[in-house]
């Protein structure tokens, strides 16, 4: 260990380590009104971070319950699209923004309140009361 590396404090590397984390919007249940390309466009790119199903329903009425994984945004909404998966569908679907008429976040928010300091307050209550070997597990996905 170096002199410069020996100076500090097991607490104060870890208070160097911590980072601030990004603030997570709360998507749940929401719908949003897309009354604009703008609209429908920001809600897909929120939709393409959500960590949860959505549902999209078409112009055509057939709704789709989906996890959606990429995207692209072209010069048109008829350009551009979204990716997902299915429960119901082999592979890896793709629909057209122009397509898209409602937009639904049904699904649980698989990351919703799952931040490092939380699990670190967790961990820290744990070793204040005495527990050795402490193992802080996920919680299960249903």
């Amino acid at each position: 260990m170096t002199a410069e590396v020996a100076k500090y404090t097991i607490e104060q590397v870890e208070s160097l380590e911590l980072a601030p984390g990004s603030k997570h919007e709360n998507l749940e249940g929401w719908v949003p009104d897309l009354a604009s390309d703008n609209d429908l466009k920001d809600a897909l790119e929120k939709a393409f971070d959500y960590r949860g199903d959505v549902t999209i329903t078409l112009k055509s009425g057939e709704k789709i319950e989906a996890f959606i994984f990429n995207r692209h945004t072209g010069a048109t909404l008829a350009e551009s699209w979204v990716q997902y998966f299915a429960p119901h569908a082999a592979g890896k679907q793709k629909v057209a923004y122009n397509q898209i008429a409602r937009l639904d976040f049904t699904g649980k928010d698989r990351a919703a309140g799952k931040h490092w300091e939380d699990w670190l307050k967790a961990y820290n209550e744990r070793k204040a009361a005495g527990e050795k070997n402490i193992a802080l597990h996920p919680e299960a996905l249903d």
